[in-house]
């Protein structure tokens, strides 16, 4: 596909160096490639491609997401759902659709048009997926996150999005127990003014008569033959998403996310980054709050069977997960760097212990992948498994940075570039650097980029978020480094990155340090303003049975000081029971970074336990 758009290169850095040189030629490709619809076509691939923001991609041009994800209609799975409980449901291509199309028809019924928002908040089941597509295809716009937030949370999203339509479970299931959230809906729902319906689905309990209920709606008995499912025509640039900041300052961000940038950006990445093909099953372990949710969804595009999970990764035992994929027979088995940390913990080696002849692909994201995670990768997983470290974000819905079929691995290192993302680390100066850390870019306009912030109406906080540091080129956020290897390297967030003495450290090469030592579970590194500089602070929550002795403290020291430098020793180590972290699984550094200065924490929805805020004050 790509020769007959002109490319006549060899090998990975060839075809990514045409990528982004010809940008209107290889979306061009990628979308005749993924084999996407448009129902009018293009008047221009790219037009204003100087301005960044403010590039149009596939300007004119109409197209349905939804019928994308739903063109394939056999009797192959489509979904395989998996519920804390044991519970599975398998839907084919063809079930998937009529259960779209009846849903779809009941939000049309309830006056759902083009541009309503619809909030889901649900767990990772095929209903979550089900309704995000009767959504889509008829124009409507999808938000969504986990039923584990509180009350307060959730309206602080849905909220903003001012949504027209709830569609809310009555409970979960989590690490063995039930957690019943009808009277959080209701609250909720309450505070939506501009709130057209409630839609319960049932996880925990029937639907009392009088509320509409989602398995009715969707016919899940199949029933009923299905209605015409007709695809609004939608613009590339019009809204799909809108996803959240994961951030623990202030309200929530809402990122808003189109049509056409974010279906090409998948399908991109599952077809040529990622290899999928249609025999193939993807899972991914996340919830509906976190964007590789969105991106696992977007798999069924390739005509591939997606897996889905809800529940504790741990229940009711360690090797939960890794059952599952033998189970499903999963080929692209996709987690976090902390799961892997954790099992390697565990001192599971799977290729002993499970049948995973089928995988092909580890993903990791959601943190940096230390090199020892590498290390534990290749040596207890089956050979033929190709590590597949990948780094992006909920501001684009997809990867910066990321792995492909024939990439070479190196120890601790994401093996390349997005195709069509122009990906550098930046000096202060905007000077390029190899092998030396600083700012991951991007120099030019990608699909994908958001379409703004919900509610910002001159684009002030959307440009001050990515542009205001190098105009004209996104910035990340991200502390990196490119290697001589073409490869990247990330060390953490910028805003979290230490800077005792001006020497800018990331808090990934001190944890990669501390994951050595068996007697810790889990740590949080921050810097604390002390005496006119920044010292580094360490907290570490500690395995049962285990005590932060100052042989330990010593320990740790020494390692830290000859794994790293004597720049990253932190001048305290304290022992806390347990670690705040993000919805996604991600350390909240910041939020601990404020508890240590008495700083409020504002946004501790964005929490999964911010109880734990509770154990960090001010170290002397």
């Amino acid at each position: 596909v790509g020769a007959a758009h002109g490319y006549r290169g060899d090998g990975y850095g060839a075809l990514h160096h045409w990528s982004v040189e010809a940008p209107e030629r290889f979306w061009q490709a990628v979308a005749d490639y993924s084999e996407v619809r448009f129902h009018a076509p293009a008047t221009a691939v790219l037009s204003n491609g100087d301005a960044f923001p403010g590039a149009r991609w596939f300007e004119g041009a109409t197209l349905n997401y939804a019928e994308h994800l739903l063109r394939h209609r056999g009797d192959a799975p489509a979904i395989i759902s998996t519920m804390e409980d044991g519970a599975t449901t398998t839907l084919t291509q063809r079930e998937l659709y009529r259960r779209v199309a009846h849903f779809a028809a009941a939000l049309k019924a309830q006056g759902l048009t083009p541009g309503d928002r619809v909030a889901g908040w649900l767990p990772n089941s095929d209903a979550a997926v089900i309704a995000m597509l009767a959504t889509t295809a008829l124009g409507g716009v999808w938000s969504s996150c986990s039923p584990d937030f509180g009350a307060q949370g959730a309206l602080d999203r849905f909220g903003q999005i001012e949504a027209s339509f709830l569609i809310a479970c009555d409970g979960y299931r989590y690490s063995g127990k039930t957690f019943e959230i009808r009277d959080k809906v209701a609250s909720v729902a309450s505070e939506l003014a501009g709130l057209k319906a409630l839609i319960i689905v049932p996880v925990l309990a029937p639907v009392p008569a009088g509320e509409l209920d989602f398995e009715a709606l969707s016919d899940a008995r199949g029933t009923l033959a299905a209605p015409t499912l007709t695809f609004a025509s939608r613009r590339f640039d019009d809204p799909l998403y809108i996803m959240y900041s994961s951030g623990t300052t202030g309200v929530p961000k809402c990122i808003v996310h189109g049509v056409g940038g974010t279906l090409l950006q998948h399908q991109k990445e599952h077809l040529l980054h990622n290899d999928l093909h249609r025999d193939d099953r993807l899972f991914f372990f996340t919830t509906c709050g976190w964007m590789m949710w969105n991106w696992l969804v977007s798999a069924l595009g390739c005509g591939c069977t997606i897996v889905l999970y809800d529940g504790s990764p741990f229940h009711p035992g360690p090797t939960r997960l890794l059952d599952l994929a033998q189970a499903q027979g999963v080929t692209h088995f996709g987690v976090s760097a902390k799961y892997l940390s954790a099992i390697a913990s565990e001192g599971l080696e799977p290729k002993h212990s499970h049948d995973l002849t089928r995988v092909r692909q580890l993903l990791s994201t959601g943190s940096p992948l230390t090199e020892e995670g590498f290390d534990y990768v290749y040596s207890a997983f089956p050979e033929r498994v190709q590590l597949v470290s990948m780094s992006g974000g909920t501001d684009i819905l997809s990867c910066f940075v990321l792995g492909h079929p024939i990439a070479p691995i190196y120890r601790g290192e994401i093996p390349a570039p997005g195709l069509g993302m122009a990906v550098e680390v930046w000096d202060d100066d905007g000077e390029r650097l190899i092998d030396e850390k600083g700012e991951l870019v991007c120099t030019a306009p990608f699909p994908s980029a958001p379409l703004g912030f919900w509610n910002d109406t001159d684009g002030e906080r959307f440009r001050s978020a990515y542009f205001d540091r190098y105009p004209g080129v996104w910035a990340q956020g991200d502390f990196a480094a490119e290697t001589a290897n073409a490869g990247f390297v990330i060390y953490g967030r910028s805003d979290a990155v230490l800077n005792p003495g001006g020497v800018r450290i990331g808090t990934a090469e001190i944890y990669r340090q501390v994951e050595r030592f068996d007697a810790i579970f889990d740590a949080v590194c921050v810097g604390q303003e002390w005496q006119d500089d920044v010292r580094v602070v360490l907290f570490v929550v500690l395995r049962d049975g285990q005590a932060l002795s100052k042989a330990l403290i010593a320990e740790l020291k020494a390692q830290i000081r000859t794994g790293a430098s004597p720049r990253h020793v932190p001048a305290v180590i304290h022992a806390v029971p347990d670690i705040p972290r993000t919805r996604s699984g991600k350390i909240a550094e910041l939020a601990v970074r404020d508890a240590i200065h008495g700083r409020p924490v504002k946004n501790t929805g964005a929490l999964a336990n911010p109880e734990a805020l509770a154990y960090f004050t001010a170290p002397t």
